[in-house]
């Protein structure tokens, strides 16, 4: 049976009360894969490990945080055997429609919340209508609860459809770590994609506007240094110290330093500092997590190259080593012009899209590039699609929310587009 509108509304309202932080996203995968397959007749769905290449997630907190939200999601009434098939934080599904010759097409929609406390204002509507997160400290600030119900709707409309080929709905998590990308482009789901198609709401652009391709994604790399020197007695014996939050507050002191490059946009950002135990003791220990971000691949890699060097410098200057690791990373991308135009044309027929961007920057990173670039590696053509919603608050804040009515915008051009890739295969 058909999704009414009120039932998208209600699925977005029931993803939104229960978000989940990066590969913790046990009730939604859950809720997502019963919804399915209570309202498809699909022809494959991958849950889970077999929706991913799990040897390729990034950021993945720890085993306690993850029994944490486990539990949480079994609190909630979820399928048991779904919920037992993604413990250790293997979350995420793909969902496969095969209806005849022709292309393989992919949409790529994140399904995961933020670590941000959402408001209890009467004036915000999930506050006023009784659908705020219900869990302290995570909520749905980016609009990811309506992305993955766009992705349960195109899903729907192609499947009552005339369109001829293969659609595969990727559910990704760990978007907002840029950790889970990687872990489907690498999975064997993808190898097949033709043309790939994703999406954000609102980035700035009100409800009734459509940008057909963004680009301007910046590479980006989080970088983790720990400093070891030797603690000493502050007061006593200062000179046999070696001290660590020296050489860490020289660090970043010298990170913002770095020379930008005439290439293009390069930024750096230490997020995370801290060490030391008291305020008369020499720290031993300090540590930096960081983040590097290029326009190009190249150019992030000059910065972390940069990085890492500074980093060195200051801890040699204060007789102290030093230990990196890598996070999460994901490249840049740019959306092929030949699903741009197709995302275009059909998005000045949809009903409710009063205005089409044909082009725009994001200004950020995403890990959608990935999938985009997997699939462009293969031969294929992929494109970023920015669906316009209004928002109340900006993205990451308390008070973001999306305007109802551009969820059945994104699925009417998105299904849109979708039909007419395959119709232009045939």
């Amino acid at each position: 049976m058909a999704l009414t509108e009120s039932d998208r509304i209600s699925l977005r309202r029931d993803l939104h009360r229960r978000p989940e932080p990066a590969w913790c996203e046990f009730y939604t995968t859950a809720r997502l894969a019963e919804e399915l397959e209570s309202q498809l007749d699909l022809d494959a769905l991958h849950v889970g490990p077999d929706a991913i290449a799990g040897d390729h997630r990034m950021a993945v907190p720890d085993e306690a945080e993850l029994a944490r939200w486990y539990d949480r999601a079994r609190e909630a009434g979820v399928d048991e055997a779904v919920l037992e098939s993604l413990e250790g934080g293997y979350t995420g599904l793909v969902a496969v429609l095969e209806r005849g010759e022709g292309p393989t097409v992919g949409l790529r929609v994140d399904i995961d919340g933020l670590p941000v406390e959402e408001s209890d204002d009467a004036a915000h509507e999930p506050a006023a209508e009784g659908f705020q997160s219900e869990y302290e400290g995570a909520m749905h600030a980016c609009g990811h609860d309506a992305h993955a119900t766009i992705g349960v709707g195109v899903l729907e409309r192609i499947a009552e459809s005339e369109f001829s080929g293969t659609l595969k709905v990727f559910f990704q998590p760990a978007e907002e770590v840029v950790g889970g990308g990687k872990s489907m482009a690498k999975s064997d789901h993808i190898q097949d994609v033709d043309h790939l198609l994703a999406l954000h709401v609102g980035l700035d652009h009100p409800t009734g506007e459509i940008v057909a391709g963004i680009d301007g994604f910046l590479a980006v790399r989080h970088l983790e240094a720990e400093f070891t020197g030797e603690s000493s007695h502050a007061g006593g014996h200062p000179e046999q110290g070696r001290n660590a939050v020296q050489a860490m507050a020289t660090a970043v002191q010298n990170l913002y330093g770095i020379p930008r490059h005439n290439d293009g946009k390069t930024r750096v950002n230490a997020g995370v500092v801290e060490g030391g135990t008291a305020a008369n003791v020499i720290p031993e220990e300090a540590r930096i997590l960081a983040e590097v971000r290029g326009e190009t691949t190249e150019l992030m890699e000059y910065m972390h190259s940069k990085a890492r060097h500074v980093v060195r410098s200051a801890a040699e200057m204060h007789e102290c080593t030093v230990e990196f690791s890598i996070g999460a990373e994901a490249p840049s991308a740019t959306s092929d012009q030949e699903l741009v135009d197709i995302v275009a044309d059909v998005a000045a027929q949809t009903d409710g899209v009063e205005r089409v961007l044909e082009r725009d920057e994001l200004g950020g990173s995403e890990d959608a590039t990935f999938l985009m670039q997997a699939v462009q590696e293969n031969g294929g053509t992929a494109c970023y699609v920015g669906v316009g919603t209004d928002h109340p608050g900006g993205h990451h804040t308390p008070t973001f929310d999306v305007d109802e009515a551009s969820v059945a915008h994104g699925i009417d051009v998105i299904a849109g587009a979708i039909e007419r890739i395959g119709l232009d295969q045939r």
